[in-house]
């Protein structure tokens, strides 16, 4: 698969930002967000948000397609998901309004085109309880723009190839929220022989002029000046050519907009003349004219104000403070602006502050409250909030009373602290949600990196697990190689903390290098600055040790060890659950290996290759299987595909391959082998069906004869490349009538053309027709381009290897016909 370019990836950001924005417009939205497939269409990925930052809508980066969330459910089902207002939300989807508890409606619709679902697109807006939410007519814009993008991005993947899937780390184009402009620019070119100006609308309309009706002459723009600066204006002519440049120089423009009155806005004057080398050289002028609208006047009327008055981003980051409320936090601009105010302020680093600030946002509505700096020292805030951020008040009040002040942010009492943030609330419910659905042990310690480090800030996890008394790693994660290292093979008894952790029970929070050489003298450091030892226990019995490093001193409050110390038992049960999952796998599938042959026999004029490859999900074995059996006038080549996933399904393919065998043995018929299957399996009273095809080969006389019972038709591919799936009149499934009659189909099969049997693992997926399959494999067959059969069956494979998801497993027999001497490669 080849990358994708960077015109056709600003291409396809182009949709996703031009969808998201019309979303966000043509509703009563004020937040956006798209999200589309992963690669193993497991999971939904943000590829797009308009408005609010995904930050504060949760985090949702990554979700899973089985979760509880409306945007996966309407991905999943393809239908429009309406939740009108909070109080719906709690109803039909309490797993969100757990994470999200504000006032706030969302809609979500699917994205797709020709039946394929490509993700989903959701919007969100301010919604006061009992609120209807959208209207029909909206719902139907936001239906109609998804479709839109549906075909936008099933255009560009036919042109182009690339696929439309999200890789898990994709970035997110982010469309910040519309904001009123307080900078208008014009720009100009000022032909200085001949005096005529180049204008753009801008700088007509910031002059009052219609531009289809401006002359070009200096003079005319001048006459909008104040008399007063029209002397100036001529004599940024002569410092041009006298400086090459104008410094910036500021003159007063007649306000038209109240008839022609004598009202003047200010205006600003910048310009250079181009490089001697450029081929307008001290001809012209080239520059803009800056308005500043209300956008000065308004800083130096805040900054003149008592009160103290601040700007945060919709993520909660300053953007601006006036001098008071710099000198009533007692801070400085560089210290805050930037960063979070309750990461700046110990005082302020309550979780309710951003909880506070994340509520107005998304509620889209004004919230106050109070906080105390110290016992005697109290301050008001009030936040006022539009889409494009928040508009902050803080004014000193007299202490309230005590009922008012025990509800109240309280002081921090140790200000070095950090305390848990809102988002590891967020972060604990994913971590709890993503664990049910990790199924092994690289999967669960993948979750738990995933989520953990972000929630609390850490750089480096490490994962080790008991085994015979010793410690053993599984896992690790961060940018220090050596983190923990000497850890591994330590025995279960020694004193070290990531033993002790396991042995006592008790997690153990390190806080800083000096701690640790304190407690546990000798101990390796490294560049981690505060570690945390968590013990996995499970079912009372000790599984191993989570370990995670900061690389600065990280000081941990109780509700941090509080909310850890109950995130270990629950990735302990995990683990556990994936370890007996990880070894009933390997069993199983070593079984089911057992059962298939390890080596394809030599035949004359045959060339073969195998590959069979498990599911990834369920931890039983299925009942797929190939074979080729030598006969005296050639070969016959079989694949089957027993029901379900059991040891009974692969007992059963045992004994029906065997049974395939021995009536091969026998010399019957085609259609004599595949009704003696049948009543075999019929005679085991497995209650199980069956799927077969069967061809007899016999390259002397270059034809073969097929028969099919419920099984996918092969693939042919003639010498000249051309491929087609062969017409073979099909029988009935195996194991349903004793009666049945499987009709043989006679085959061609000149030298060089290419037969390719295969379960139905290849080429099903779920929503999707599996004739659709079948023609994309025909397509790969007839296409790919392989100097050996082995590669051939490997490029065949190819985008099955690289899923990390597959439902069923896949068995592959491909063999050329008419090329010498035989081979076997499995």
């Amino acid at each position: 698969m080849r990358g994708m370019i960077v015109g056709e990836a600003a291409e396809r950001e182009d949709l996703l930002a031009a969808a998201v924005v019309e979303a966000v417009q043509g509703t009563s939205a004020y937040a956006g967000s798209i999200f589309l497939r992963s690669r193993d269409h497991r999971s939904i990925v943000l590829a797009a948000t308009c408005g609010v930052p995904p930050s504060l809508l949760g985090g949702w980066h990554l979700i899973a397609v089985s979760s509880r969330i409306p945007v996966a459910v309407a991905y999943e089902s393809g239908r429009t998901v309406h939740l009108a207002n909070a109080e719906e939300t709690m109803r039909r989807y309490p797993q969100l309004a757990m994470a999200l508890p504000y006032a706030f409606g969302s809609c979500s619709v699917p994205v797709r085109a020709g039946g394929e679902t490509f993700g989903a697109l959701a919007i969100v807006w301010a919604a006061a309880p009992g609120s209807e939410g959208l209207s029909k007519a909206q719902r139907r814009h936001l239906r109609t723009v998804a479709d839109r993008l549906g075909n936008g991005l099933a255009a560009l993947r036919a042109r182009t190839g690339d696929p439309v899937e999200c890789a898990p780390g994709t970035v997110p184009v982010e469309t910040p929220a519309p904001s009123a402009a307080a900078v208008r620019v014009g720009l100009f070119d000022w032909n200085l022989d001949s005096g005529i100006f180049s204008v753009d609308d801008a700088l007509c309309g910031i002059f009052g002029l219609d531009p289809d009706a401006f002359d070009g002459r200096a003079e005319t723009l001048a006459s909008c000046l104040h008399p007063g600066d029209r002397a100036a204006f001529r004599a940024c002519v002569r410092e041009a050519v006298g400086k090459g440049r104008i410094t910036a120089r500021r003159m007063r423009v007649r306000d038209r907009s109240d008839g022609g009155g004598e009202r003047y806005r200010t205006i600003e004057l910048r310009g250079r003349v181009p490089e001697a080398d450029d081929a307008r050289a001290h001809t012209h002028l080239v520059g803009a004219v800056v308005e500043a609208q209300a956008g000065s006047a308004a800083v130096a009327a805040v900054e003149r104000l008592q009160d103290g008055l601040f700007s945060l981003a919709p993520d909660g980051r300053v953007t601006y403070a006036n001098h008071s409320a710099l000198k009533l936090l007692d801070v400085s601009a560089d210290e805050v602006m930037g960063r979070f105010l309750w990461d700046v302020l110990p005082w302020l680093s309550d979780p309710s502050v951003e909880y506070r600030h994340r509520s107005a946002m998304i509620s889209q509505t004004p919230s106050s409250f109070l906080v105390s700096r110290s016992p005697d020292q109290w301050f008001s805030f009030s936040l006022h909030p539009q889409a494009d951020g928040v508009t902050g008040r803080v004014v000193p009040t007299a202490r309230p009373p005590a009922a008012v002040a025990a509800s109240a942010s309280p002081p921090t009492a140790e200000p070095a602290t950090t305390p848990a943030r809102l988002g590891v609330m967020y972060h604990v419910l994913q971590l709890g949600s993503a664990l049910t659905e990790a199924v092994t042990t690289n999967q669960v310690c993948e979750v738990v990196s995933d989520q953990l480090l972000p929630a609390f800030g850490g750089q480096q996890m490490a994962i080790y697990v008991v085994r015979n008394k010793t410690m053993h790693l599984l896992h690790h994660t961060g940018h220090h190689e050596e983190f923990l290292d000497w850890l591994h093979g330590v025995p279960l008894h020694a004193r070290l903390p990531g033993t002790e952790t396991l042995t006592s029970g008790a997690p153990l929070f390190i806080e800083s290098q000096q701690d640790l050489a304190q407690g546990y003298p000798g101990t390796p450091m490294g560049q981690v600055s505060s570690w945390v030892y968590l013990p996995l226990i499970a079912s009372g019995r000790p599984i191993g040790t989570c370990v995670l490093g900061f690389d600065e001193i990280r000081h941990f409050t109780e509700k941090d060890r509080g909310v850890l110390t109950a995130l270990a038992g629950l990735i302990a049960q995990a683990l556990e659950r994936a370890r007996l999952y990880d070894s009933e796998f390997a069993v199983a599938h070593g079984l089911q290996q057992a059962l298939l042959p390890h080596r394809l026999p030599a035949v004359p004029g045959i060339r073969a290759v195998a590959r069979y490859l498990p599911a990834t999900s369920g931890m039983d074995i299925g009942g797929d299987w190939y074979d080729i059996i030598p006969t005296d006038s050639g070969a016959c080549l079989v694949i089957g595909d027993v029901e379900g996933h059991s040891i009974a399904a692969a007992a059963t393919m045992a004994q029906l391959r065997s049974a395939v065998r021995a009536f091969a043995a026998a010399s019957h018929t085609p259609g004599e082998v595949m009704a003696g299957v049948n009543r075999t399996l019929i005679d085991l009273d497995c209650n199980l069906l069956a799927s077969c095809c069967y061809i007899h080969v016999e390259p002397r006389s270059a034809h073969a004869y097929a028969v099919t019972a419920g099984h996918p038709a092969p693939l042919f591919r003639r010498p000249n490349g051309t491929t087609d799936v062969l017409g073979l009149e099909a029988g009935p499934l195996l194991g349903v009538d004793q009666a049945s009659a499987y009709p043989q189909t006679r085959i061609a099969l000149p030298p060089g053309s290419v037969l390719a049997l295969y379960t139905d693992g290849l080429v099903e997926k779920p929503g999707t027709d599996i004739d659709v399959g079948i023609d994309r494999l025909r397509a790969s067959l007839a296409h790919a381009r392989a100097g050996s059969l082995d590669e051939l069956a490997d490029r065949l494979l190819h985008n099955a290897r690289g899923s990390s998801y597959r439902a069923d497993d896949i068995a592959l027999l491909l063999t050329e016909h008419g090329s010498g001497h035989g081979m076997s490669v499995t």
